[in-house]
């Protein structure tokens, strides 16, 4: 019985023992990682993302409620980039009030910051104001050479890289004929936009191709807040359809035209897909959110080391038309078929 128990005793201490270089064995290897996950977790990069008039509540979370916001944060991901472990994402919004840009920027740069993502011509040009150190990776609707943000599209130099939104000036009048192969019987048009817009490019363009193909166009004033005065001038006109500016405000504010448009029963015409995913009739344009994407990539590549001004522009090559055909039934409108074979996308 004694010597049971001595063997007894034995086998518990040896197998105490077994447990302990068990437990040895696996905790040091693990002391040995946790430094190195310490030290990735401790290389935070901060990225700021500003939007011109998109309040901040829609650009929030790892799945943004706005599709530019949530298309630049998904990418950044699949590229390795995660808030709360490497990321710190700083975003901003000036809510409509285009003369925030400049404290905007200047309180982001004051701060530790890797690279600044800007939204719209007037954003750019004020950063590179502001900053000629700070990575910009602007989006923007203009072309960046004429309007003196960078040197070339190929090397922009300095600290500013980025990516143009739309093909042109010459798009607006694309815009305009589909407009007119889905009403043959146009005659009167409205145009939506800030004053500003009007003696753009891009306005200019759709006055030039109005005349051309024999239409009254006239010009539906509205401000990057308020679009009261622009309404009733459109409903004062009683205009066959209506074009609406390729500009940031009138994107934030896409639902409130939208369904303007929608109670007073009037064709329109937009630049992106999310006014027709909203009820729009037709859109035809870039697809921005895919714009955002490419800033995520610009992104990584500075933090990677790369200098912004050796980073060529890009300029958009793909343009997708997009026809809700159930609005256009809700209307009154028949689309002709030599129309809807051409359409990327029709929307029920």
């Amino acid at each position: 019985m004694s010597c049971s128990n001595e063997v007894s005793k034995a086998s518990v201490a040896s197998e105490a023992t077994r447990s302990v270089a068990r437990r040895r064995t696996l905790v040091l290897p693990w002391l040995t990682i946790v430094p190195f996950l310490d030290a990735m977790a401790a290389e935070r990069y901060r990225v700021a993302l500003i939007f011109t008039t998109s309040p901040v509540s829609e650009m929030e979370g790892n799945n943004p409620e706005h599709p530019s916001a949530r298309a630049f944060v998904h990418e950044l991901r699949s590229l390795g980039y995660q808030e709360g472990r490497n990321l710190v994402l700083e975003r901003r919004s000036a809510n409509g009030r285009f003369e925030r840009f400049r404290q905007i920027i200047s309180e982001l740069i004051a701060q530790p910051i890797d690279a600044i993502v800007t939204v719209g011509d007037d954003m750019a040009l004020i950063a590179k104001q502001v900053t000629q150190t700070v990575p910009i990776v602007a989006t923007v609707y203009s072309d960046p050479v004429q309007t003196g943000l960078v040197a070339s599209l190929a090397r922009p130099g300095g600290n500013i890289t980025g990516v143009v939104v739309t093909a042109g000036p010459e798009i607006e009048g694309k815009r305009l004929q589909f407009m007119r192969e889905a009403l043959p019987q146009l005659r009167r048009v409205a145009f939506l936009g800030l004053s500003a817009d009007w003696d753009t490019e891009f306005g200019k363009s759709i006055r030039a191709a109005a005349q051309g193909y024999g239409l009254t166009l006239s010009h539906a004033v509205h401000t990057p807040t308020s679009y009261d005065s622009a309404f009733e001038a459109i409903l004062r006109g009683r205009p066959d359809a209506v074009i609406v500016a390729n500009t940031p405000a009138n994107m934030a504010n896409r639902r409130l035209i939208v369904d303007f448009m929608l109670r007073a029963h009037l064709p329109v015409m937009y630049s992106r897909r999310e006014y027709t995913e909203a009820g729009g009739l037709m859109s035809y344009g870039t697809n921005v959110p895919d714009i955002l994407r490419r800033a995520a990539y610009y992104v990584d590549k500075i933090i990677k080391g790369t200098s912004p001004g050796e980073l060529p522009i890009e300029q958009p090559s793909k343009f997708e038309l997009v026809v809700n055909v159930g609005t256009a039934r809700a209307l009154g409108i028949t689309i002709p078929s030599s129309l809807l074979i051409r359409a990327d996308q029709l929307i029920e």
